[in-house]
């Protein structure tokens, strides 16, 4: 008799269900449904981290462009400033240094005006 349904299988479909939890109807239940909606899923949490990463850039870049206004700079000056003065700082911790720590952000500042300066 030929084995149509053996362990390994059942291990595989076990994971399928398991990773398909907390979905409505036949996209919970029913083998071919969940295997789709999981292909699915896979491509939307891919194509969702690389939207994640691109919009916490927008906000860590507006936040640095609201906080160089404060101090008479255009972000991109800023930005051009950082390259000549060789600071290697990247946009999230400079953000975050402008939100919580402003005094240091207004040395960085300081630093990047003498550097577009001379």
């Amino acid at each position: 008799m030929r084995t149509t349904y053996g362990a390994a299988r059942a291990k595989a479909k076990r994971r399928l269900f398991k990773r398909a939890k907390g979905n409505r109807g036949g996209r919970k239940n029913l083998l071919r449904t969940v295997k789709e909606t999981e292909v699915r899923s896979g491509a939307y949490s891919y194509r969702d981290r690389k939207v994640r990463a691109r919009d916490f850039r927008r906000l860590w870049i507006t936040r640095l462009s609201a906080a160089c206004r404060a101090h008479d700079m255009r972000y991109s000056q800023f930005i051009h400033g950082l390259n000549k003065a060789n600071i290697q700082l990247d946009r999230k911790s400079l953000s975050e240094m402008a939100i919580h720590d402003p005094a240091g952000f207004e040395a960085v500042v300081d630093i990047v005006k003498a550097a577009l300066a001379g």
